[in-house]
């Protein structure tokens, strides 16, 4: 070994200790609480007059962490926390000097961020790295989240859990209720006590949005949770009866037209039902199984241009059976599992757990409709094989000491003369306070069938690698990264949303920040960058891009960054000079009323026909809380392209939603989607045939009756349609009519 290789070990080890104290620390300089534990039970009415709250854990938010860093909170919340063996029950009585200022709707769940909310982060495993988030608004509507803490604070709502809550307005503030079931939550075995580390949180919408806790928070440390204080008891605490049977029931039917304009072809009456089953073998291990699923999406997407584009749009997950543990899943860099891949399968059945440090995640499902990406450098494209295929999703990761980890994937999908298997190995590992290491390699085996072969040019057998190793050094004030990503021509991921490959790239960037005191109009700026350059397998340059934004946070909750971009980029074997000017601002001027926007302007390739144009694009939105009952939520894309001194082409897109929620469980939504493009012909290829006019439409009405994210009814009617230049108006081509029926029987 070299005298400079051991002295690098020694300081690495060294710094790595230093590091390991100070964490410790932290966490002892935080309070620790004793829960209270009674037999009785409440109910969650948001009235607090059973006498169990008099003996509670009592507990207040005193410290502003946002924007305020650890500064006295401003304004007085109270939280009182007991358990009684089947459930932690929480109120929280948020006081006001102006309760007429209070923000709050009639919400569907996750949707209350606008509005005063209160809630618990809670750390079951005591591992500093993960945990479940409950918030509730003045009026009881609930949100609820799983967060991860390895390497930032990452967020997911779409994990639902079954629990109660009630809120309401007083002449003092607020004041909240909720009662979290055992079941709802994954936790370790073990006799005597359980330490859960919790933070409290409110957060105040006003001119700034605020944000207390119970915790002072120190920007310094980049793990939030080992800051959190901690619960003690637990003693006799039970998952109880966690086992859960949902039966479903769907009808529905389509119609469509063969011919436009033209008859309706009426298509048949359709009832489909199915039964998903939720067990809790144990506290911290987790079964579904699901037959005969209804995973069609309720509710439309959001609207996407999908103009001068050459790569496949993302669009999110959004059913139950593949949300429900999604994020046990997850890798540190690429993303190898979309289960929106999987379209239609019969069944499905999942096991996901953790075991002190241990966690893992294992789905089994078919899909009667296989469809994958074909990826590339410039473009994707995606393959259709009309038969059904086999799936297999396995993974496992190890968490290493305070924050580090290191995983194993495999995912497996193979149909008749079709395959494509995926093996990763990844992992973050932190070796100080501040600096970090992310990698993760991958190899995929994949066989094509001979119309994927003829369609896209492929050989009959692919292999390919994909490597992406990452080292940041983080601190409260300022963060230096870089990165360096290599995927083969040959990897494909075909369960996940892998768009390209045959490329080598490098990043180098960084961040900027400052924050403002308590009287500064502005209360955090700065500014963020990066240098990049990406070159094919080949060895030829792809593309070299510099890019410089900056930042500012300030009243009515006021966000913007904004900044330039210009780069060299190689399409269709032409290089090509693009310069961008990028602007986003966010503000809330009123109570119940967002604004935003989005433009874009400079030069920008004109995919269609290899040539340099002018772009200018635009999208503004806005959500506006008409009362409590009433909400619209609009956005509009507006893109034009310039090419030799003409117009090529003016896309429109708008997508506006109405909802009136009649109470927490009763919503009734319409969803209005229309989108127009306007094209000058003679500035394409005759051979791309395409229309000078082309305009699209979608409408979906929807009624809704949730008394749990399980236990539920719908009601909906959906349709579309389109014009191009052989018709004369808007027509319609497709409509549905559909119903659904689930019911969680927990048993």
């Amino acid at each position: 070994m070299s005298r400079l290789t051991y002295l690098l070990k020694k300081i690495t080890s060294v710094l790595f200790s230093l590091s390991l104290i100070f964490i410790t620390l932290s966490v002892q300089a935080n309070s620790s609480f004793e829960l209270a534990t009674s037999t009785q039970t409440i109910v969650v009415d948001g009235q607090l007059d059973e006498a169990v709250w008099k003996n509670a854990t009592k507990m207040q938010l005193s410290f502003e962490n946002r924007p305020g860093e650890g500064t006295p909170a401003p304004v007085k919340t109270e939280v009182y926390l007991f358990e009684n063996g089947q459930s932690l029950n929480i109120a929280i009585k948020a006081f006001d000097p102006h309760p007429e200022k209070i923000r709050a709707s009639l919400r569907d769940r996750d949707e209350l961020w606008d509005d005063d909310n209160v809630g618990i982060v809670i750390d079951t495993f005591n591992d500093k790295r993960s945990g479940y988030e409950f918030f509730v608004n003045a009026l009881g509507a609930q949100a609820d989240m799983r967060m991860k803490d390895s390497n930032g604070w990452d967020e997911d709502d779409s994990w639902d859990a079954i629990w109660d809550s009630a809120g309401r307005i007083t002449k003092y503030g607020y004041v909240v209720e909720m009662s979290i079931p055992f079941n709802a939550l994954r936790f370790p075995k073990r006799d005597g006590s359980l330490t859960w580390n919790i933070a409290l949180m409110r957060n105040y919408p006003r001119d700034t949005r605020t944000q207390f806790a119970n915790y002072k928070r120190d920007r310094n440390i980049k793990c939030n949770i080992c800051q959190f204080d901690q619960l003690i008891g637990f003693k006799h605490i039970k998952q109880g009866n966690n086992f859960q049977l949902t039966p479903t029931l769907t009808i529905s039917r389509a119609d469509k037209k063969p011919n436009v304009p033209g008859a309706w072809d009426n298509g048949k009456v359709k009832a489909d039902p199915g039964v998903d089953v939720r067990w809790g073998i144990s506290q911290d291990m987790v079964l579904n199984a699901t037959l005969n699923p209804d995973f069609s999406q309720v509710e439309a997407d959001a609207g996407q241009l999908d103009i001068n584009n050459t790569f496949s749009l993302f669009f999110p997950e959004k059913r139950p059976f593949f949300l429900d543990g999604a994020s046990y899943f997850d890798t540190s860099s690429f993303n190898l599992v979309h289960t929106r891949n999987i379209a239609e399968p019969d069944y499905g059945l999942k096991l996901t757990g953790k075991s002190n440090d241990h966690s893992y995640g294992l789905m089994v499902t078919n899909d009667k409709d296989t469809a994958f990406l074909i990826p590339g450098n410039q473009g994707s494209s995606i393959a259709t094989l009309g038969e059904k295929s086999n799936v297999m999703i396995a993974r496992y990761k190890k968490d290493v000491g305070e924050r580090s980890n290191v995983g194993v994937l495999i995912t497996h999908r193979d149909a008749t003369d079709y395959n494509n298997t995926v093996t990763s190995i990844d992992g973050d590992y932190w070796f100080s306070q501040a600096d970090s290491i992310r990698y993760q390699m991958s190899y995929s085996d994949s066989e094509n069938p001979d119309t994927v072969q003829d369609d896209f040019d492929l050989d009959k057998n692919q292999q390919g690698n994909a490597i992406s190793l990452g080292y940041a050094h983080k601190t409260r004030d300022y963060n230096i990264r870089v990165d360096y990503r290599n995927v083969s021509k040959d990897f494909r991921a075909d369960l996940g949303f892998f768009t390209k490959v045959d490329y080598q790239k490098i990043i180098i960037g960084g961040r900027r920040k400052w924050f403002g005191d308590k009287d500064d109009v502005l209360t955090q700026w700065g500014y963020f960058g990066d240098w990049d350059k990406t070159y094919d397998q080949d060895g030829n340059l792809l593309e070299e891009e510099y890019e410089l934004h900056g930042n500012i946070q300030g009243p009515m909750q006021l966000y913007s960054n904004f900044g330039a971009v210009t780069r060299k980029r190689l399409y269709n074997d032409v290089y090509f000079d693009e310069s961008q000017f990028l602007a986003f601002a966010k503000v809330t001027p009123l109570s119940g009323l967002t604004a935003s926007a989005f433009t874009r302007f400079g030069t920008q390739i004109d995919f269609a026909n290899t040539q340099l144009g002018h772009i200018f694009a635009i999208v503004p939105n806005i959500r506006w809380d008409v009362n409590q009952h009433l909400s619209i939520r609009a956005s509009h894309d507006l893109t034009l392209l310039n090419v030799q001194g003409q117009r090529l082409f003016t896309a429109n897109q708008s997508d506006v939603r109405f909802s009136y929620q009649f109470d927490m469980r009763s919503k009734l939504k319409l969803v209005l989607q229309y989108t127009d493009i306007e094209r000058t012909l003679s500035l394409y290829d005759p051979e791309d045939d395409l229309d000078k006019n082309s305009k699209s439409f979608a409408t979906q009405l929807i009624y809704s009756y949730k008394i749990n994210p399980q236990t539920l009814f719908f009601v909906g009617y959906s349709d579309g349609g389109f014009q191009d230049d052989d018709l004369t108006r808007l027509e319609r081509d497709k409509r549905t009519i559909f119903t659904k029926f689930s019911y969680a029987w927990q048993i």
